[in-house]
């Protein structure tokens, strides 16, 4: 029996998606929830599954091709034979593939992660040539760039071709320029679309200040350890930074408020996003009703949301919503910035790195850890006063923590 495969119902809001990838070829076995193909949207990447055993009989849309939810992308013939394998050795002796029953090589690419099979597929590559050093064998973003860099040059063009790998980039004699030219992902081009809107509808001013984490730092050295055992997860800095600023946003509910039209949306709720870098670009998930969950339950989210946007596995209802954001240029040596408001939100929080400084404190220069903050808001809502008060609630609240326990 032939099974047509669509574009699956695609989320809320997303209109179509990019095929980026696909796994099988015309007359390969496929095996039911195998993943076919990648859909790409403008926030995260979708997975077509194949929803029986047979053998991929055509394909339809090309890699690169936007579609639509329902479209037809292949048939599956069910239950088909698969195809004998060959067992022929590439010229020179080489096993560039496995043979007949044996197992596929670990940097099979459907093992690939999705960064990692971007690129790959950008440069032409064959993921069996490049050595890789993952767990499991599995081969990573680092071995795919150190191969790269190891072929590209001038003089050993054919070195890389005899190795299997046929580079995107056209040889070029010693001392030209050469350029490298990729479409941008969905992802990227969404959040370039969202950092224009924002500069230009809203009216965007930071102010600054900075924190003595002194007392985080002790605390968290006296109770880290039984932290972790307790609750299975690291205490780390963000969990105090998503509570100070719920303190902060509960004094000042403008911040956590948004402009819808000519009306002032005040946000009852407190819906944090925390920016995860990965290799596709800034992503934001949700941590809702963050001001009914403790320190532990915090990091466990944290920790898991950036698990899933590395392995490209975050669903769009994680990343929906959301009253007001952090983000943290320190994790990268940002000693300050000016963040971005993820618009429709009025306000975000730049955290950056914690660096020694001497501190005049009671008469004497003290060596502390201290953290330059910041607050970018949308001034056509918030005052200058009320963000300014804003980012002292916040340092207050980190330089004396036990003030978010007792609510004073």
């Amino acid at each position: 029996m032939t099974i047509e495969i669509k574009v699956p119902q695609l989320p809320e809001s997303i209109t179509d998606a990019t095929l980026v990838a696909w796994h099988k070829q015309p007359g390969d076995a496929v095996q039911r929830d195998e993943n076919l193909a990648d859909l790409e949207t403008d926030k995260v990447v979708l997975e077509v599954p194949a929803p029986a055993n047979g053998v991929l009989r055509e394909v339809s849309v090309a890699a690169g091709t936007v579609v639509t939810a329902g479209q037809l992308l292949a048939l599956i013939e069910e239950g088909a034979p698969a195809p004998a394998p060959t067992a022929a050795a590439p010229a020179g002796g080489e096993s560039g593939k496995a043979k007949a029953g044996e197992k596929e090589p670990a940097a099979d690419k459907d093992k690939l992660s999705p960064s990692v099979r971007r690129l790959v597929q950008e440069n032409r590559l064959d993921p069996g040539t490049i050595p890789a050093s993952g767990r499991d064998g599995r081969l990573t973003k680092s071995d795919v760039v150190g191969f790269l860099d190891k072929h590209s040059s001038a003089a050993q063009p054919a070195a890389a071709v005899a190795a299997g790998a046929a580079l995107a980039k056209p040889a070029v004699s010693a001392g030209a320029r050469a350029e490298h030219r990729v479409a941008m992902t969905r992802l990227r081009q969404r959040i370039a679309q969202r950092m224009v809107e924002a500069q230009s509808t809203q009216a965007l001013l930071t102010s600054f200040n900075e924190v003595d984490l002194t007392a985080v730092n002790q605390l968290r050295a006296r109770h880290k350890e039984r932290f972790e055992k307790e609750h299975g997860v690291k205490l780390g800095f963000m969990s105090f930074f998503v509570k100070a600023c719920i303190e902060a946003l509960k004094r000042f509910p403008v911040v956590n408020a948004s402009i819808d039209g000519t009306d002032i949306v005040y946000h009852e709720f407190y819906d944090i996003g925390v920016a995860v870098s990965t290799d596709r670009g800034l992503v934001v998930p949700i941590v809702r009703d963050a001001d009914a969950k403790g320190f532990a339950a915090i990091e466990k989210e944290i920790a898991e949301y950036a698990k899933k946007a590395r392995a490209g596995a975050l669903a769009i209802e994680d990343l929906t919503g959301g009253t007001f954001t952090i983000t943290n240029g320190g994790v990268f040596g940002s000693l300050m910035s000016t963040p971005i408001v993820n618009a429709p939100q009025s306000a975000i929080l730049g955290m950056h790195k914690i660096q020694d400084r001497p501190m005049a404190l009671d008469g004497q220069i003290l060596i502390r850890p201290m953290m330059y903050i910041a607050i970018t808001y949308d001034h056509r809502l918030i005052d200058g006063r009320d963000a300014v008060q804003f980012l002292v609630t916040v340092k207050d609240s980190l330089e004396d923590p036990g003030r978010m326990l007792l609510g004073v």
